[in-house]
């Protein structure tokens, strides 16, 4: 990594449907102290307009789906790191990207970093906020093994190597995908508590589809990404959760297995399991891949 002012290729991904957040998640990146950016709009199903001096705008002609709506416009930015922020998503402090790009200086084994997310009305967070098991204090840092993926930070280098976002499953668990494959690389995905973001506090259930593509996605994480074996354990384990939770809500049973049903039947796209050496390497760092 360079010793001068740190480069940074920013992503914002925006369907065209929330101006007044755009903008702010614009703002807060122009606002970038000691860092230089080079941010694109990506319009997923739109052609971006009326955006700010210093922002490039790329329209997809159709909705790609989160994943392969930020992969888009990663070749269209510069920098020897990467910022992925979407549009209902903003930083507050002017030095959130120094601050980040410092901790990968100072601890090389970091791969990619998610900060803390705080509602934008300081009401209390959903738990899945922290991507931990033990949520304890969200201003505690730690390794963790899955991302929440409004505003991740992380070098180019190791997102080519990732090989990007994982572009078929339209959105869900992409987070989880992305963060096995930094583990993969002989680093760590990092929750950063000490430094923020800002989201709107609404459900993901909000997606129509939601259960169908939690399930879906839940098995073609572990077919995409899993040693054979331990796949159908995953998968085993994440059943069983379900079907805990959909004793209190049964209507989502039905939408679920259908995913369940539909990961397994169809084409999860390129598999690149795991090494051994990760699983027991995750395994040691308290959560191994099939939980």
């Amino acid at each position: 990594m360079s010793s001068g002012v740190p480069t940074v290729g920013v992503v914002v991904l925006t369907q065209g449907t929330r101006p007044e957040e755009l903008s702010r998640a614009l703002a807060s990146v122009l606002a970038q102290r000691d860092v230089e950016v080079d941010i694109v709009c990506v319009g997923n199903g739109w052609q971006p307009t009326g955006l700010p001096g210093g922002v490039k705008g790329l329209g997809l002609p159709e909705n790609l789906g989160i994943p392969a709506g930020r992969n888009a416009g990663v070749p269209e930015t510069t920098g020897e790191f990467l910022f992925f922020l979407d549009d209902d998503e903003y930083v507050e402090s002017e030095t959130f990207l120094a601050d980040a790009i410092a901790r990968f200086r100072a601890d090389r084994t970091i791969g990619v970093l998610q900060p803390r997310v705080r509602t934008i009305d300081d009401s209390v967070p959903p738990r899945r906020w922290v991507p931990r098991m033990r949520k304890g204090d969200p201003a505690r840092p730690s390794a963790v093994f899955s991302l929440v993926e409004g505003a991740i930070v992380m070098p180019r280098s190791v997102f080519e190597t990732a090989g990007g976002w994982a572009g078929p499953f339209f959105y869900a668990h992409e987070g989880i995908e992305l963060a096995w494959r930094v583990w993969d690389q002989g680093r760590r995905a990092w929750y950063a508590g000490d430094l923020e973001a800002r989201h709107p506090n609404v459900p993901t259930t909000r997606h129509t589809d939601f259960y169908w593509r939690n399930a879906r996605n839940r098995v073609w994480v572990a077919r995409r990404n899993l040693p054979a074996v331990l796949a159908p354990v995953y998968v085993a384990t994440w059943t069983a959760v379900q079907l805990l939770r959909g004793a209190r809500n049964p209507k989502t049973l039905r939408p679920w297995f259908a995913g369940w049903a539909a990961g397994w039947r169809n084409d999860p796209g390129e598999r690149r399991p795991l090494r051994w050496r990760t699983v027991w390497r995750m395994t040691l760092a308290g959560r191994p891949p099939v939980v």
